[in-house]
C-alpha cells in the first residue's frame, strides 16, 4: 500500500524480484536527494522504488536482480538504434584510447558538424555542447544578443531542460531559487493557439527576441501541432522580426531524418539538439543560420564555452551514429514497429472503448489515460494519472520499461524486434483490461 512521505509517494515491492533494487533505492536516499540525479529519473509520480539497471544492449534491459525489460524509455529519447550498438561502442573505445578530452580541436568536430548539416539543411554554423538543456540555455542567450532584445515567449507544459530563462515566466515558475528578473523576462503562451501568441508577440512588439518551441511537446503527452498553428508560428515570427528556436533535443533525428523541422517543411532560425545526436554520450548542440551564429565569442560578443564541448568521445559516437542514421531503412523500421505496436493497441482500445488515446510522431508516442485526446497543456491536467501509476507497475512487473509518468514520451527502437512488439502489445493489452476491469 503506498504512503505519502515528504511529498514522495512510495510502496512496497510486489514481490521480492527486485529486492536488490529496493535496498540500494533505501541507500541511496540517504546520500543523493531524492535517490536521483535528475528527477525525472524519480518513482514519485507512480509510486514504488525505483529500478537499478546494470546492461543495457539492443532494445533490452537487465537490472542488478537479473530481471530483463523491453526498454522503451530509450534512456528519455537518444537510444534510436537501441543501447550500445557495437559500431557506436567500437568508435568511442577508440577515441578513449587516444585521449577522451584535449581541450583542444580534432577533426571528428569537423566531420560531426559536416554530418549534422547534411540532415538538417537550416544549420549553417553549430556549435557543440555536453547537454540539451546546455544547448538551450545557449541558444536563448545567442537570440538575446543577437537581437538587443530580452523577451522570451515559449508555450505552456513545454520543457526545455533546467536553466533559469526556461524555468521562469510571468505567468508560473517551475523551481524556487530563480530571481524575478528571470521570470519577468519570459512569457508563457498557449501551444496550439495562434490568436494567443499573434496577440502576445503584438503586445510586446520589438521586445522580443525569441519565440521557443518543442515542434512535439514530449512532457505533456506526444502533443503534436496543427499544420496551421507551426506554419503560423514561422510566418508571425517573421512579421514581428523574432527568432525562432526549434527545441529538437528530443525530435531532433527521432521523428524523421532531418528532424521535426523536416516532418512539418517549416524551417526556424535556431535549432537545440541533444540526446539522440550522440547515441548514448552526453551531448548537446545548437545551431543555425551563419549570420546569428557568427555573434558568438570569439567573433561576437555572446559568451558561452565548455572544457568537454565537442570531446573526441562524444563526437566518435556521434559521428558513427550519424553514419548509421544516414540508411533510409533504419526509419523505415522506426516506423513499422511503432505502427506494429500502436496498431495492435489501438485494436483492443477500440474494441473495448477505452479511454485512452494513442499520440505520436515517428518513433515517438504516448498512451494517454485520457478520454479526448490531449491538443495542449490544459488537456494534459485531465490525463488519468493514477490509473497510469496502476498500468505502469504492472507492465513492469511483466517485463516492459515506460518513462514514471503519464505524460513524458515514450520511445520505439530501431533495434526492437517484431517479436519483441507482439510481446509488448500482448501485456500493455492484458495490463489495459486490468487497469479498466
Amino acid at each position: 500500500m503506498a504512503q505519502q512521505e515528504s511529498g514522495i509517494v512510495t510502496s512496497a515491492p510486489r514481490s521480492n524480484k527486485t529486492m536488490r533494487s529496493k535496498i540500494a533505492s533505501d541507500e541511496i536516499n540517504l546520500l543523493i536527494p531524492g535517490g536521483v540525479n535528475s528527477p525525472f529519473r524519480s518513482f514519485h509520480e507512480v509510486g514504488g522504488h525505483t529500478i537499478f539497471f546494470e546492461k543495457a544492449k539492443g532494445a533490452k534491459l537487465t537490472d542488478i536482480d537479473g530481471n530483463e525489460y523491453i526498454d522503451y524509455l530509450g534512456a528519455w529519447g537518444p537510444a534510436i538504434l537501441g543501447h550500445a550498438p557495437d559500431s557506436v561502442v567500437k568508435a568511442c573505445n577508440a577515441a578513449v584510447e587516444s585521449g577522451a578530452v584535449f581541450g583542444a580541436p580534432n577533426l571528428l568536430e569537423l566531420d560531426m558538424a559536416r554530418m549534422v548539416q547534411k540532415h538538417f539543411p537550416s544549420i549553417q554554423q553549430i556549435r557543440f555542447v555536453n547537454s540539451g538543456t546546455e544547448a538551450v540555455m545557449s541558444a536563448v542567450r545567442l537570440a538575446r544578443g543577437h537581437t538587443g532584445r530580452e523577451l522570451l515567449v515559449m508555450f505552456d507544459g513545454a520543457y526545455h531542460g533546467h536553466s533559469d530563462s526556461v524555468l521562469a515566466s510571468t505567468s508560473h515558475q517551475s523551481s524556487s531559487g530563480i530571481p524575478k528578473e528571470s521570470s519577468n523576462k519570459t512569457i508563457m503562451t498557449p501551444y496550439n493557439n495562434l490568436e494567443l501568441l499573434e496577440s502576445t508577440l503584438s503586445k510586446h512588439d520589438g521586445q522580443v527576441a525569441a519565440v521557443l518551441i518543442e515542434p512535439v511537446c514530449g512532457s505533456m503527452g506526444v502533443v503534436l501541432p496543427t499544420v496551421q498553428f507551426i506554419n503560423g508560428v514561422r510566418i508571425l515570427c517573421d512579421k514581428y522580426n523574432i527568432l525562432l528556436i526549434f527545441d529538437e533535443v528530443l525530435t531532433g533525428l527521432r521523428v524523421a531524418q532531418g528532424g521535426a523541422q523536416a516532418l512539418f517543411n517549416v524551417q526556424p532560425d535556431l535549432t537545440t539538439f541533444g540526446k539522440a545526436l550522440g547515441g548514448g554520450m552526453p551531448i548537446g548542440a545548437y545551431g543555425g543560420k551563419q549570420e546569428i551564429m557568427s555573434s558568438l565569442m570569439p567573433i561576437g560578443d555572446v559568451y558561452q564555452a565548455g572544457t568537454f564541448s565537442g570531446n573526441p568521445v562524444t563526437m566518435a559516437g556521434g559521428v558513427e551514429v550519424l553514419k548509421l542514421l544516414d540508411n533510409k531503412d533504419v526509419y523505415d523500421t522506426l516506423e513499422t514497429r511503432t505502427a506494429q505496436l500502436f496498431n495492435g493497441i489501438e485494436e483492443y482500445v477500440d474494441k473495448r472503448a477505452l479511454p485512452i488515446q494513442l499520440q505520436r510522431a515517428g518513433s515517438m508516442f504516448s498512451i494517454i489515460f485520457n478520454d479526448k485526446p490531449v491538443w495542449n497543456f490544459e488537456d494534459s491536467k485531465t490525463i488519468d494519472a493514477e490509473r497510469f501509476a496502476k498500468f505502469f507497475h504492472i507492465i513492469l512487473d511483466a517485463g516492459i520499461n515506460f518513462p514514471p509518468s503519464a505524460v513524458d514520451a515514450a520511445c520505439v527502437s530501431a533495434a526492437h524486434t517484431e517479436e519483441e512488439i507482439s510481446d509488448t502489445v500482448a501485456i500493455i493489452n492484458t495490463a489495459l483490461g486490468q487497469v479498466f476491469q
